[in-house]
């Protein structure tokens, strides 16, 4: 990997651009999840371990490019300072002669970086102006590296630049899910629309051994075949796309899993009607909303011969019981295999994480992304900025 980390840094006496991604959820003026501001943790301290004084840039919501009162990130100093233990200098307009009187031991925060319309539009001005403010930069927001912002690329071009250890860790995860991973690799894709994600498709396909289609998508699949999928939710337009990608992936030699038998329901609310129907059965007045458990048996067997899994995306309406059955039991035993050492498993987008912490195994995979755009674009194959403004 041509990037380099922390470890390669001389930060003595520096200043150190930090890019950090703190966008946390918010309610009442008080920050309810801080996993974001926690997973920042290590590169802060390192930073001060080494003799630099972080100075952190992030965004916050979508102000548009105008200063918003609801946007500052002053609403995350509370979290941020119970994270480091430490005080926090919040700082609106910054300037180096400003950063220059502090304790070389401060951290510092600069006011929302998105106040400003030159942000998203990667303005060279504020890059530069971004520059005189540190010495070195650390890029640790994977989660924004798939944008070209001033704060994320711009700088990165005018500084000594390095990833962050969350960064770093983001990109070996991924690296050994999809660059150099150990075979046989299964990806798991699941969600609402084969339309989404396309290219996600077309890329897997070239570099996994099995892929595994899972909700509303795989109703898609089965309706390309033929299959009645009865009220299901489905995008009938894309049968022959789908039928293209099942050619492509036969010609790649990856196999594709489809679910055997379903668990179907005459509507969606939790604790509905349902039962579990071989595919080929669905009733013409029912809607598929989750897979079976024979599926989940082939989806279990082939994670038993996989040394690597990918994961993006539920097997089924995870949301309400008990259509959360088929991702619940699927992901438990691939939790069960990565704890043995068996099977490396990444997995990564909003709804992943969340079907994978309902389930009660993200703790046991091996690594799990909060990346969101950044996780898929990079699973998509394609090239990140935010990334290649560090090689």
């Amino acid at each position: 990997m041509a990037w380099k980390t922390l470890d390669d840094m001389d930060l003595a006496g520096k200043r150190v651009l930090t890019r950090v991604d703190i966008n946390v959820p918010v309610k009442d003026g008080q920050v309810t999840d801080a996993t974001r501001i926690t997973r920042i943790v290590p590169t802060i301290t390192d930073i001060l371990a080494k003799g630099g004084t972080p100075i952190l840039l992030a965004h916050f919501g979508r102000p548009k490019g105008q200063p918003n009162p609801e946007m500052s990130l002053r609403i995350t100093l509370p979290a941020l300072e119970d994270a480091l233990g430490r005080a926090v200098t919040f700082v609106e307009r910054p300037s180096r002669e400003d950063i220059d009187a502090l304790p070389m031991d401060a951290v510092v925060l600069v006011e929302n970086t998105r106040f400003s319309p030159m942000e998203e539009a990667n303005d060279p001005k504020m890059a530069q102006f971004l520059a005189t403010l540190g010495d070195v930069f650390c890029n640790d927001a994977f989660s924004a590296a798939h944008r070209a912002h001033a704060s994320t690329t711009g700088v990165a071009h005018l500084l000594p630049s390095c990833a962050g250890r969350l960064m770093e860790a983001e990109l070996r995860a991924l690296e050994s899910a999809l660059g150099q991973p150990k075979r046989p690799v299964v990806a798991v894709v699941g969600g609402a629309k084969v339309s989404t994600k396309l290219d996600l498709l077309s890329n897997l396909i070239e570099k996994v051994d099995m892929l595994v289609i899972g909700g509303g998508m795989a109703n898609t699949f089965l309706a390309a075949q033929g299959v009645n999928v009865g009220t299901s939710l489905c995008e009938h337009d894309l049968a022959d796309t789908a039928r293209e990608i099942a050619a492509k992936a036969a010609d790649a030699g990856c196999d594709i899993l489809l679910p055997r038998d379903v668990v179907v329901a005459n509507e969606f609310k939790a604790g509905a009607a349902s039962q579990t129907v071989m595919t080929e059965n669905c009733p013409d007045d029912a809607m598929i909303l989750d897979a079976g458990p024979e599926s989940v048996a082939h989806i279990c067997a082939a994670f038993d011969r996989a040394e690597t899994l990918i994961w993006n995306g539920p097997l089924g309406a995870f949301e309400i019981p008990p259509f959360d059955a088929a991702t619940n039991a699927a992901a438990a035993h691939a939790a069960k295999l990565s704890r043995a050492g068996s099977l490396i498993s990444v997995a990564g987008g909003g709804d992943t994480v969340a079907a994978l912490n309902k389930a009660g195994a993200a703790d046991s995979f091996t690594y799990i992304s909060t990346a969101g755009g950044a996780f898929l674009e990079w699973m998509e194959g394609k090239d990140l900025p935010g990334v290649a403004a560090l090689g």
